[in-house]
């Protein structure tokens, strides 16, 4: 599933594609996805400005000129294609698991601007597009998300009182998106070893000094992979086919078996499955 960062790279390719851009056509090809696409999706869509193409946490959010919002987001096989009328061989994913080339199946929602056009792919259909009537609407649709790493609420008090009498350990408590919102499986392994804090640590057990440590790395290790273009594990492109470089800068993340990093630690990484969910860090220095 694409964090924090890749969907955050969708968007920004997205926005210089699509923003000002009227929808002339909206094709849907399959309505079944997580939740059943309506039949006044396309007419919601049509002959409608994309205003600008925001984010929240995992989020897409295509806000129209008529003051509603198109809400998406690419579950775990999404894929966005942007296609265009001229170069009909010049495909490029804007989504973090893909092929280069459009597939042939699983093709569900088909938007038209006047020279190109974006098409959404999903195998697994556990994606969804929703229409947004207003913005209190969009509001209360993402109420139940906890804040982002990078805003003001998420710091050091807010970390410290979340985890007070809490029995569920760190790594899980960062995949939780009613805590913090946007941080996956990638990401927080990364971040508790620049914390230098192991995954099976009891979130109550931590200190202020390490909670003010998850809430520095955790702007500092998304900032990176932002800059970075995202995490290529499979492929990630952005919309001009640029692949993502964060993986180059792993620390832990997919290093099993390999000698920690981090100056005058003698530690190998090792990988832990954590509620089903492959967790990788230092058997030494993240304590």
């Amino acid at each position: 599933m694409p964090e924090l960062p890749e969907v955050e790279i969708v968007r920004q390719s997205l926005d210089k594609k699509i923003k000002q851009k009227k929808v002339e056509k909206v094709i849907v090809r399959n309505r079944n996805l997580r939740f059943k696409i309506p039949l006044n999706f396309e007419s919601s869509l049509k002959n409608q400005k994309i205003s600008k193409v925001k984010r929240f946490s995992k989020y897409l959010i295509l806000s129209l000129s008529n003051n509603t919002h198109c809400l998406v987001h690419l579950g775990m096989s999404g894929t966005v294609h942007l296609i265009h009328n001229i170069k009909k061989n010049y495909l490029t994913n804007t989504s973090f698991y893909n092929s280069f080339k459009l597939p042939e199946k699983h093709n569900h929602v088909e938007i038209f601007f006047k020279n190109f056009k974006i098409v959404y792919n999903d195998p697994r259909r556990f994606g969804f597009f929703q229409i947004i009537k207003d913005d209190n609407m969009l509001k209360k649709r993402l109420s139940y998300l906890g804040p982002e790493p990078f805003e003001l609420k998420f710091n050091k008090d807010y970390i410290y009182s979340f985890f007070k009498n809490k029995k569920k350990n760190i790594k899980n408590f960062l995949l939780d998106q009613h805590f913090v919102s946007g941080i996956g499986n990638i990401y927080a392994s990364e971040i508790l070893f620049l914390s230098k804090i192991k995954p099976t640590k009891k979130a109550r057990l931590l200190k202020e000094k390490e909670c003010e440590d998850i809430v520095i790395n955790s702007k500092k290790v998304l900032l990176n992979a932002i800059s970075k273009g995202g995490s290529s594990i499979r492929d990630f492109k952005n919309t001009f086919g640029t692949k993502g470089n964060f993986q180059k800068n792993f620390n832990v993340y997919q290093r099993e078996g390999l000698n920690c990093i981090r100056f005058r630690c003698s530690g190998v990484i090792q990988k832990k499955n954590i509620s089903n969910r492959s967790t990788f860090y230092c058997s030494v220095c993240q304590k």
